[in-house]
């Protein structure tokens, strides 16, 4: 799951790889497509083939592609300039077509001499690192990285400016989103395969082959492409969540042109597919439960008050979610929506990312348990998946399971093989375990067959890494940022001791700082460094 909405800070930086997308909190990464076969989930993360560089030298069908030069023009948001560059369709036959990416850019304001281009990108897979740059990134990254760098992103094929990849209409994604992903029996069951087999044909009939070349390795030779059309020899790169696989890939096929590269909120690209998805349904109870624990002490906690053990609020939120199943609330919503369990359910997931988001989702749960009133947990899950008051989604979702069904095959083949693994994922969530099983099932029925594999990356020969875990993650938890700060062969770990996906800009002086001086100055943190929210 590890879908987002476009971020607008740090803050909302969400990962999802997920697959699921009907759950866009399944997987970042994984829910529904992680690594592995779909019925193999316990090879060991050790079996995993490590990532394979690249050959040196540009091909020569390849250079044309590495010869353009950007038109810059203005694209309508003050200080900052668009162009689009080409990238070919299939790289293993460059003749047969161009992807079109969208590119955008800020120089750097000064003064300080220039350090070149700096690439960011907030993860998804789906999220538009235009509309970060240009609502965040651009104006809100420390003003002295900001004066020594071009500030620059490129949206990846398939996502919002880039060639878009389409599914459903928005009263399709509306039916989509309110189906039952606790299917209670044999009707609910097949009205789940239903409806994640209705979104894979809408994806096979509307983003043609496309479909077939949104892989992350993909988009990553796309990066490099984009590196040279900016005149830079080594890539400096910002990646959240999602786009720290995006980072690490790079590093792992271009390991010689590896510049200053941070990879916060990071995944662990070598587990099997059910394994990492039953890691991060631990990591959203893990931000539950301090969610939970900060809550009782709240006076309108509507899930228990002082004293109140986080098992029994957790009890109390799964009694609610299943009143919800049988009883969907009103919203007030212009289309007549109702709040069931799973818009409910991916509201409160919503809010898990950012601490910054607890008093707002108390007041939502507030209002929707006390007053009956499912407003405040509809504009949650709204949010998260990118639905605007009109009922237009953005493509987030669709990019989502496109690059997440491509690049790994599916956790689960079959309804038969969630019910098998119910208990290992309510195990590891006993208030989303549930859901987000379910939710790893959406890319068995995809319509073009994964491309990629689990593998380790190692990118032997890469300049020193960054690699930023935040110890109570929920998208992407913390033993990942451990396994890839290890896989890398010049790999550091910094650590964040806090709440909330991601570090960088979220409030720690001492991950600011240790960050910033690694891109002005090129010396990384020691590796271990440990800071907390001071």
């Amino acid at each position: 799951m590890y879908t987002r909405r476009q971020p607008r800070s740090p803050r909302a930086n969400r990962s999802l790889r997920a697959c699921g997308t009907l759950l866009a909190v399944a997987g970042l990464l994984v829910s529904a497509c992680s690594a592995g076969s779909s019925t193999s989930s316990a090879s060991p993360a050790g079996a995993a083939a490590a990532l394979r560089a690249l050959p040196e030298s540009t091909p020569s069908a390849l250079a044309s592609y590495y010869g353009q030069r950007p038109a810059w023009r203005s694209c309508g948001v003050p200080g900052f300039e668009c162009t689009t560059l080409k990238a070919p369709l299939d790289y293993a036959e460059p003749a047969k077509g161009d992807v079109r990416l969208a590119v955008s850019r800020k120089k750097a304001t000064g003064p300080g001499k220039r350090l070149g281009s700096l690439l960011v990108n907030p993860g998804g897979p789906g999220g538009s690192a235009v509309g970060y740059l240009q609502a965040y990134a651009g104006i809100g990254y420390p003003a002295k990285v900001r004066a020594r760098y071009d500030m620059v992103a490129v949206d990846p094929r398939g996502v919002a400016r880039s060639e878009p990849v389409e599914c459903l209409t928005g009263r399709e994604m509306d039916a989509y989103t309110q189906t039952d992903t606790t299917p209670d029996n044999a009707r609910e069951t097949g009205e789940l395969v239903d409806a994640f087999k209705e979104f894979a044909e809408g994806c096979g009939r509307r983003a043609g082959n496309l479909l077939r070349h949104v892989s992350t390795v993909e988009t990553a030779r796309d990066m490099d492409l984009v590196r040279a059309a900016l005149g830079d020899e080594k890539l400096t790169y910002v990646g959240a969540s999602y786009g720290t696989f995006l980072g690490a890939t790079y590093a792992g096929l271009y390991p010689e042109r590896v510049g200053r590269l941070v990879l916060d909120g990071a995944l662990d690209p070598s587990l099997p597919a059910r394994k990492t998805n039953q890691d991060q349904t631990a990591g959203f109870e893990t931000a539950f439960q301090s969610f939970a624990k900060d809550c009782v002490h709240e006076s309108d906690c509507p899930l228990g008050g002082a004293g109140t053990t986080t098992e029994q609020v957790g009890k109390n939120l799964k009694a609610f979610f299943r009143q919800l199943d049988g009883a969907p609330i009103e919203t007030g919503d212009a289309d007549g929506r109702k709040l069931g369990e799973a818009l409910a359910t991916t509201g409160v997931i919503a809010a898990m990312y950012d601490e910054g988001s607890w008093p707002q989702l108390r007041d939502a749960l507030d209002m929707a348990m006390k007053d009956k009133d499912g407003a405040g947990l509809l504009a949650l899950s709204d949010s998260y998946y990118e639905r605007d008051s009109d009922g237009k989604y953005e493509n987030l979702m669709f990019a989502n399971a496109a690059v997440n069904c491509l690049d790994l095959p599916a956790a689960f083949s079959s309804p038969e093989e969630v019910k098998e693994s119910l208990p290992s994922f309510e195990q590891a969530s006993p208030v989303f375990g549930e859901t987000l099983a379910w939710a790893s099932l959406n890319c068995a029925y995809w319509p073009v067959k994964a491309t990629g594999e689990a593998h380790s990356i190692e990118a032997r020969g890469a300049a020193p890494i960054v690699v930023v875990g935040t110890v109570r993650d929920p998208a992407t938890p913390y033993r990942w940022a451990q396994a890839l700060a290890a896989q890398l062969s010049s790999g550091t770990l910094l650590t964040y001791d806090g709440d909330g996906h991601t570090a960088y800009g979220r409030g720690s002086a001492c991950i600011d700082s240790a960050i910033n001086n690694y891109l002005l100055e090129g010396t990384p943190p020691k590796d271990g460094k440990r800071c907390s929210g001071a």
